[in-house]
């Protein structure tokens, strides 16, 4: 009878761990069917997410400019880096250059075929140059008149302040388009040449307070970082005269930031200016 139930307990205990043994098994399984569902769902979600190899840009582009309170043509040009007088004639606009707070400038030109430009006179330039091979002179006189374009320009510059050049003109994308001149709070901030006032004030971002002078049809300065301006738009100045005090507005320290303008586009003032 002991013998019996000895055995009915031996035969219980191996069910027993029989039942452990596929319990286990079957959490086993179940735990990694959710694994690899889980690990299915998330290649999944993975797939569907597309990362682009390159940065993606929006096809938006600024075709306009929004007339702000303060704001002339030359400052617009100015901060577009375009010529005043294309500005004025994209947007049919005549002197003396008038415009409005809220008026809509165009300030991208119209677009012109190449071809047109360029297949009436491909032959006769052909023939010109066939007829007439450039001279080693002509080169050389076109060479100097780039160097010195002081001399082309008819215009008497002096320096618009003294200190030192802390930073010099860059013709790289986000270089410097002018110079920075160092120097104290409220020193004299002189016109470069003599010319006509067009921008007095401080709505050109990261210039602080700044005066454009218009000194003919292609030469514009720019004076920025002020302390105080002097002269008021439509002001006729001579050169040397005082526009303005030297400040540190839209600056980390007092200086001049001092921009000369051809055509609207940024040439090294260094060039320009007298050595001393």
């Amino acid at each position: 009878m002991g013998q019996e139930i000895r055995g009915a307990d031996r035969l219980g205990h191996g069910v027993r761990a029989r039942d452990h043994s596929c319990l286990f098994q079957i959490s086993l399984m179940t735990a990694f069917i959710r694994l690899a569902a889980a690990g299915i769902f998330f290649f999944t979600l993975g797939a569907c997410v597309s990362y682009p190899e390159r940065p993606v840009y929006y096809k938006y582009v600024l075709d306009d400019h929004k007339v702000l309170r303060g704001e002339t043509l030359y400052s617009i040009a100015y901060q577009h880096g375009l010529d005043y007088r294309e500005l004025a004639a994209w947007n049919r606009i005549s002197k003396p250059y008038t415009i409005y707070p809220g008026q809509r400038l165009r300030i991208k030109g119209p677009k012109i075929p190449v071809k047109a430009r360029t297949t009436g006179s491909a032959s006769a330039k052909k023939r010109s140059s066939a007829k007439q091979p450039p001279s080693s002179a002509k080169k050389k006189t076109a060479a100097s008149k780039k160097s010195k374009p002081s001399k082309s320009a008819k215009h008497v510059w002096v320096w618009p302040t003294r200190g030192k050049v802390i930073q010099k003109y860059s013709s790289k994308g986000r270089g410097n388009k002018g110079i920075d001149i160092a120097g104290k709070a409220g020193q004299p901030v002189l016109a470069a040449s003599s010319g006509k006032v067009v921008y007095s004030g401080d709505g050109l971002p990261g210039y602080g307070n700044l005066i454009i002078v218009k000194h003919s049809e292609q030469y514009l300065s720019a004076y920025a970082h002020n302390r105080k301006l002097l002269v008021r738009e439509g002001r006729a100045v001579t050169r040397g005269q005082k526009i303005a005090e030297m400040g540190s507005t839209g600056a980390q320290s007092p200086r001049l930031h001092f921009e000369i303008r051809r055509h609207g586009k940024p040439v090294n003032p260094l060039r320009y200016l007298p050595k001393y």
